[in-house]
């Protein structure tokens, strides 16, 4: 597959598949609709060649927003902002390409694509969910995998009311597996590198350089429905490990071996690089690309080469560097003239892997943390922390993994217990917000100063993926009581994946009274104290595909669990599990 091709998945049927390339012409991908506010949206795009996107909104014939692509490592891209829209509205929009109409394709199944800027005095529905892989919708993948999600939701939008869509959807990680891609793509890598007698036979399957990460991106984005739907609803995204490598950055040492590998520069320029271009250009507001250094540079440098170059050493130095870039973001939402605040927190790359002072996120980015939270310029009704690991994991579950820390990193049972534990971690994925005690403490202090503020939220929500299960949690602060404000962790995964029966197995063990509290005695037997939060999990956990939302009503707020299942054969549906208040009762 060249540069500037599209993956092919046959045509369309009821699971939404279909190469949309030709049609689109001139397109690789896109377009993506990424921010939107109340007068204002981003656009994002991949093109077959370098020329200037124009976007025209309700069949305007001038362009209502533009942009001239620019290239890094021979691919085309550009991010295109729309300013003066009206407020509370639905604009249809198209798109040209040097002149030429391409899109919506002409042979589109699915209705305009559109930007709907929001109603404040109407609900906010916000959707999420992570993992999803990448494969073919026929018979032999549907049963391997199950129903898509996001294919799912696609479908049912074109049946429903656009008053019924989400107004955002979170992709909280696991967008692509740069460590145990399709088959498709592994024998696209093994048909590359055949006479490459020099590559890495641990590394031979993975992907390794921005040029193949590309290739994820265009099969993870080309099937018709999920082109459909990330043109029309807004989007935030968060990476995690398997955009570079499973287990990325678990401790100190994982990275010390992982960087001593020579496949790994390649690898880090690759995957930070295609992250900045394909998921974290689309999370900045208008205002924060015009004030952002590295976009500026890489939309003024004139010769692609050296554009490239840069870009490269932008990646490494983000990756040596965690203050290079900041990858979280946050964005106020109007919903019934209130705000819901949401802060997307990096919890991959700002890493602090010091054994003496391990933390999710470094001193620097738990510093704008706070800030965002504690400090906002206006006060919100709503708080929704976004990360792709649980903060609140099921109980049994995060006891296991405050012990294996207290053994691996601070070696409460000496050098046996760090050699074991450090082995543990790595085997079963112990690298969640209860394995970062340090940081734990801080996110339950930073809940306490906030009930305690007289413009204490309404509601904490906490959104993570990961795990391939879902499930919910209420929590009760220790310190501080807090009647006016609920605590939720809502934890929706995979979009589309699979989990190993064993895993299916320890979560509903440590979801048992009996188990868990033989986990927290050991733990203590570490020297791990106890916590000064209390959660247990209200319902879940459920090991389908699936997609959650949260709907927005004034001060009020309930969560939706759907899950995927295949109808008639190969229809991909979205089926109603549970709903849930999260408002506070007392």
């Amino acid at each position: 597959m060249s540069a500037d091709s599209t993956s092919d998945e046959g045509s369309r049927n009821q699971s939404g598949s279909t190469n949309q390339g030709e049609a689109a012409q001139g397109l690789v991908l896109g377009p993506l609709l990424r921010y939107v506010d109340e007068r204002r949206a981003t656009i994002w795009f991949e093109t077959q060649r370098p020329g200037r996107v124009e976007v025209l909104v309700d069949r305007e014939q001038d362009a209502c927003g533009h942009a001239d692509t620019w290239t890094v490592h021979g691919h085309h891209y550009a991010l295109v902002c729309i300013a003066a829209l009206r407020p509370n509205s639905r604009h249809e929009y198209h798109v040209r390409l040097d002149g030429q109409d391409v899109w919506p394709p002409a042979d589109s199944e699915f209705p305009p694509s559109v930007i709907r800027t929001p109603d404040p005095d109407a609900p906010f529905r916000l959707a999420f969910g992570s993992c999803r892989r990448s494969a073919p919708f026929d018979h032999e993948h549907l049963e391997e995998l199950g129903a898509d999600a996001l294919v799912a939701l696609a479908e049912r939008m074109v049946t429903t009311p656009e008053d019924e869509w989400p107004e955002l959807l979170l992709l909280l990680g696991d967008q692509i597996y740069a460590d145990d891609p399709s088959d498709e793509i592994v024998a696209r890598l093994r048909e590359a590198h055949a006479s490459n007698t020099q590559r890495d036979p641990e590394v031979r399957d993975e992907i390794q350089n921005f040029e193949e990460y590309t290739w994820l991106y265009h099969e993870a984005w080309t099937p018709a429905a999920l082109r459909w739907l990330l043109s029309t609803v807004p989007t935030g995204m968060l990476l995690d490990d398997h955009d570079l490598r499973d287990d990325w950055n678990t401790s100190i040492s994982w990275r010390r071996w992982a960087t001593a590998q020579a496949w790994w520069p390649e690898r880090v320029k690759g995957a930070y690089g295609s992250y900045w271009v394909y998921q974290h250009l689309g999370n900045l507001s208008p205002d924060e690309l015009g004030a952002d250094d590295v976009y500026r540079c890489v939309q003024t440098i004139t010769d692609d080469d050296e554009r490239t170059r840069y870009l490269d050493q932008i990646a490494w130095d983000a990756d040596a560097d965690a203050a290079t870039i900041r990858w979280s973001f946050c964005r106020d939402l109007s919903v019934e003239g209130r705000r819901v605040r949401l802060v997307a927190i990096d919890g991959r790359c700002s890493r602090h892997l010091d054994p003496d002072d391990r933390r999710m996120v470094d001193a620097l980015e738990w510093g704008w943390v706070r800030r965002q939270v504690l400090e906002p310029e206006q006060p919100y009704t709503h708080l929704v922390l976004a990360s792709t690991l649980p903060f609140l994991l099921p109980p049994g579950i995060h006891h296991l993994e405050a012990w294996d820390e207290a053994i691996s990193s601070g070696g409460a049972w000496g050098r046996p217990g760090k050699w074991f534990g450090e082995r543990l971690r790595q085997f079963l994925d112990l690298e969640h917000w209860a394995s970062f005690g340090e940081s734990f403490r801080e996110l339950v202090e930073l809940f306490n100063e906030l009930v305690r503020s007289p413009t204490a939220p309404a509601t904490v929500v906490l959104l993570s993926g990961d795990v391939h299960c879902s499930y919910t949690a209420g929590a009760t602060l220790h310190d501080t009581p807090h009647p006016g404000t609920a605590i939720h962790q809502l934890t929706m995964s995979p979009f589309r994946n699979d989990i190993q029966r064993a895993a299916k197995l320890a979560n509903r063990l440590f979801r048992r009274q009996r188990p868990s509290g033989a986990i927290r005695r050991l733990s203590a037997s570490a020297g791990v104290a106890a916590p000064d939060i209390s959660w247990e999990l209200d319902e879940g956990p459920w090991f389908a595909n699936g997609v959650m939302s949260i709907e927005f009503h004034g001060a009020e707020a309930r969560a939706i669990i759907e899950h995927a299942h295949v109808r008639d054969g190969d229809r991909q549906e979205l089926e109603r599990t549970l709903e849930l208040e999260l408002s506070p009762t007392g």
